[in-house]
Order: C-alpha cells, then sequence, then structure tokens
C-alpha cells in the first residue's frame, strides 16, 4: 500500500519544504502530525511531506499507525502529504537482550529509502527547495542524510525539557568522569543541571542500566548535538529552569518551546460507549478518577486485583481503562481488550462497583480528561498524557512504567508539585524494559494515592493554574507561538 495521500492544494505558493520523519510510534506520529499542522497553518509559505517508517512486522503496532495515517487521508490537510518508506526486506536480527539495538539498527535501515525520496524531491521540475529535515527523536541518523543535501536538520523532541537536559548531562557526566557506573547504584542522587533537585538514579531509564543502553543513548545525545536546532514539545511556563538551563549551554544547539503539541482530537480508535458516556454525564464535577496506563501499558492478573480492591475500599466513582497483556506467543505484540473481564477482575467485583465504576476496554483519553466529572488522572505518564492532563486541568497520580515516564514522574512530583506519587520508581513488564523483577504494588499504596489525588486541593489549583498558561502559551502573544514564529522564520531564512 502507497501512502503518497495527498497532493499538497497549494504547492505553487510554498518557497520552503520540510521533511519530516517521525518515529513509528503512534504517539510520536500524532505529535509530528499536529507540529507539521501548526506549521503549514501558520506560514503559507510551508509545505510538509511526512515520511513514514512503518514499525516492524513483528511489534504489534503497525496496524493502529495504518489506521491513523489513513484517517488522515479522509481528511485533505493543505501543503501535508505523506509517502510511506520502503522497507528491507531483511531486518535486523532481534535480540531480546538487546532491544535498543534492533530499534536503531532498523530506523537506520530506512536511510537509503529516506535519500531516495528526498533526491526524486529535489529534481521534480518547479520542485520547492527542500528547507530542512525535522526528524524524531529516535532517528537521528538522518541528520547525515541530511547533510548530504547540505540541509539542515530541526530535532522533534516529543519528550521534555528536562529529559533533553538529562540526557545532554549524561553525555558529559560518562564521558568526562567516567562515571557511568553510577548508573547502577540505584541509591545515588545525581545532580542534573536541567532540573533543580538531584535527581536518584532509580528514575533513570531501566535501558540506562545496561551497557547496551547507555551505549545507544550516549551516541544519539552526540548526535543530537549535531542539529541545527531542537524542537521541545513543551512550553516555557511549565519548564522553566529547564529550558533556561539548555539555552545557556552553548554546546546545546538552540531549543525551540512549541508546545504542548496535543492532538486533541484523539486520533484513531473505536469510540467510548454510549453507556459510559451517560454514565459520565451523570456524575458530580470532578467526581471521577480516570485509569489509563497508554497503549503499551498493561499488568497481570495479580497486580490488577490489587488495583481493584484500592478503587473498592477507596469508595471512589473511576473510570479503568483495562488492557489484557500480550501473550507468551506474541511478546512484541501490544497490549489489547479482555473479551470477558470477569477472568481478570475479582470475582463479584463488577457488580459490587457498577453503581460507582466502569471497567473499560481502550480509552480515548482526550475525551475523558476533557470531561466535567473527571477530576483525577492514574497515568503511566507518557509525556503527550502529561500535557494533556495539564491542558484540561486533571490532577495525576504517578506509575510510569518504561522508557522516561520514571524522570517524567520525578519532574511532575518532586520538581514541579504537580502530581501526586503512586510509585515514581515502579518498573513494568513492557517494551524496552530490561529488568526481570517486577514489583507488585500493593492496593494500600494504590488506594493512598487514589484518595491523595483527589483531595489534595493544594495541588488541584496548581494544575489548574498550569492549564491556564499552557491555553496561553498557544495562543497569539504566548511563549509558545512567539517561538513558532521564530521556528518560521529560521525555516523561510535557509531558502532566502
Amino acid at each position: 500500500m502507497n501512502f503518497k495521500i495527498h497532493e499538497p492544494k497549494e504547492m505553487a505558493k510554498t518557497v520552503a519544504e520540510l521533511v519530516f520523519i517521525p518515529a513509528p510510534g503512534v504517539g510520536h506520529i500524532m505529535s509530528t502530525i499536529e507540529i507539521a499542522k501548526l506549521l503549514v497553518n501558520r506560514d503559507q509559505k510551508l509545505s510538509i511531506t511526512v515520511l513514514v517508517i512503518k514499525p516492524p512486522p513483528s511489534s504489534g503496532s503497525g496496524s493502529a499507525i495504518t489506521t491513523y495515517i489513513e484517517s488522515l487521508a479522509k481528511k485533505s490537510i493543505d501543503r501535508i502529504c505523506f509517502i510511506e518508506l520502503l522497507q528491507d526486506e531483511t531486518l535486523p536480527i532481534r535480540d531480546p537482550k538487546a532491544p535498543m539495538t534492533f530499534f536503531n539498527k532498523f530506523i537506520n535501515s530506512h536511510c537509503k529509502y529516506v535519500r531516495n525520496v528526498v533526491a526524486d524531491m529535489m529534481t521534480q521540475p518547479g520542485s520547492t527547495r527542500v528547507a530542512g529535515f525535522v526528524i524524531d527523536m529516535f532517528c537521528l541518523a538522518m541528520i547525515d542524510v541530511a547533510n548530504e543535501f547540505n540541509v539542515p536538520t530541526y530535532v522533534f523532541f516529543t519528550s521534555n525539557a528536562a529529559f533533553l537536559g538529562f540526557k545532554m548531562y549524561l553525555e558529559i557526566f560518562c564521558d568526562d568522569q567516567n562515571q557511568d557506573v553510577e548508573l547502577s547504584n540505584l541509591g545515588a542522587m545525581i545532580p542534573v543541571p536541567s532540573f533543580i533537585k538531584p535527581v536518584p538514579t532509580k528514575v533513570f531509564p531501566s535501558i540506562m542500566h545496561t551497557r547496551e543502553g547507555l551505549d545507544i543513548a550516549l551516541g544519539l545525545s552526540r548526535k543530537l548535538r549535531k542539529a541545527k536546532a531542537i524542537m521541545v514539545n513543551t512550553f516555557l511556563e511549565l519548564e522553566t529552569h529547564a529550558v533556561e538551563s539548555l539555552s545557556s549551554d552553548s554546546s546545546i544547539p538552540p531549543v525551540y518551546t512549541v508546545g504542548p503539541i496535543l492532538n486533541l482530537e484523539g486520533g484513531a480508535g473505536k469510540p467510548l460507549d454510549d453507556d459510559v458516556m451517560r454514565w459520565l454525564d451523570s456524575q458530580p464535577p470532578s467526581s471521577v478518577v480516570f485509569l489509563c496506563f497508554g497503549s503499551m501499558g498493561s499488568f497481570e492478573k495479580v497486580q490488577v486485583n490489587e488495583i481493584a480492591h484500592a478503587l473498592e475500599r477507596s469508595g471512589h466513582r473511576f473510570v479503568w481503562s483495562l488492557r489484557r497483556p500480550p501473550s507468551n506467543e506474541t511478546p512484541n505484540s501490544n497490549p489489547s481488550d479482555y473479551e470477558d473481564l470477569r477472568v481478570v477482575l475479582p470475582e463479584g467485583f463488577l457488580e459490587r462497583t457498577a453503581r460507582i465504576g466502569k471497567v473499560i476496554g481502550w480509552a480515548p483519553q482526550v475525551k475523558l480528561l476533557a470531561h466535567h466529572a473527571v477530576g483525577g488522572f492514574v497515568s503511566h505518564c507518557g509525556w503527550n498524557s502529561m500535557l494533556e492532563s495539564l491542558w484540561f486541568g486533571v490532577p495525576t497520580a504517578t506509575w510510569p512504567i518504561y522508557a522516561e515516564q520514571q524522570m517524567n514522574a520525578f519532574e511532575m512530583v518532586v520538581e514541579l508539585g504537580l502530581a501526586v506519587d503512586i510509585k515514581m520508581d515502579y518498573t513494568g513488564n513492557a517494551h524496552f524494559n530490561t529488568k526481570a523483577e517486577i514489583v507488585t504494588v500493593t492496593a494500600d499504596e494504590i488506594e493512598d494515592g487514589i484518595r491523595q489525588l483527589m483531595a489534595d486541593d493544594t495541588i488541584r489549583k496548581k494544575v489548574k493554574e498550569m492549564s491556564e498558561k499552557s491555553r496561553a502559551a498557544v495562543t497569539e502573544g504566548g511563549s509558545s507561538y512567539a517561538s513558532v514564529g521564530r521556528l518560521i522564520q529560521d525555516f523561510i531564512r535557509n531558502v532566502s
């Protein structure tokens, strides 16, 4: 299937073409499309070609990405087109002990196809000049391809400014001081310039506690320094210290805060059941706690039972997005919905909680966070989810699972005081996780976190204030609005 979805309608008016290359993950692609739409809507002189990398066949996320991209085809987006890249017939060998090495090689295997597409774009009669590559934080090998065409590269960093600062500092910490051994010391606290408070190594991404993961992280950090600039999905008022720290370091490319970049339409997926919506509509404002752990978040039965006991004992109204973990036969697939929730929940739970709660499968997260009845969010702390919760003014209880989510939780709870903690250093059995031991979070811990989440008026007030700031940041006169304006000027200068 060829995803040359549609030609830009107003190409003749454009003077600068941008080549976008998102990582093959639904969250990354959605964020990329949203920043692309923002840019072309802000300036008619820009057009964008998005080069889509299909996920590895065994990843389990290919169908979700295909569905999402196809949904875009039904909406004509002026001056944005999509091209699906070819993929090697023989993929790199997947080693369960070195997942990041496989992913890195997989991304790099697409460089030749990007090169071919861009060369073809540039030789088309009357083609618009390419002003730059805009690449995902996991696609940094594409910087070398852009350099071959003498085109500058901008990195779209889909996480936050504090984590960007951590990645940059980690290179200095390990290279100059030769102290990477400290990363395996779970009791260590390391001062990181982009954080006000020392960061415990136990919240570092678990992959960085391995030699393989650390080497790849350091390689990506070195590549980041070769970019012309870095676009970060955050806003100045949220991460003032982190942004100022990055801006004061001359070894780091200029940073543009462009967020919050959100897909408020909710993306592709089945609609929420009418019965759930009617139930929510009948609940008091801010009375419902919403539990959702992202597209790759799921728990085994023993943990599901602890969550159920906590919800029942807390007495709070709830909507719980409960997903089934991948089976042993398909370990690289994504979680799916249960056909019968009773196989995993405590006996009689659904009947006992029928009046105060709803257990569902996949959840349209944005739609639920936007609902007036939702007053608390138990989350895996993916950065998109954190920005969405702030946008809608819903306080969060942190339960990170994988990747940089533990650091996101640390920033939200300890650094910014915008969330409460359930298990900040939790390590779940998810993609890219290298820790074999999985700790079960007890019903007592979960119940305490939920009670604090729903009762802490101080955090609720701070989150409401940050919600107003997030919306102001992207409106005319706001910090991110101005930052995007400067970024567009830079794009235009590249072809003038």
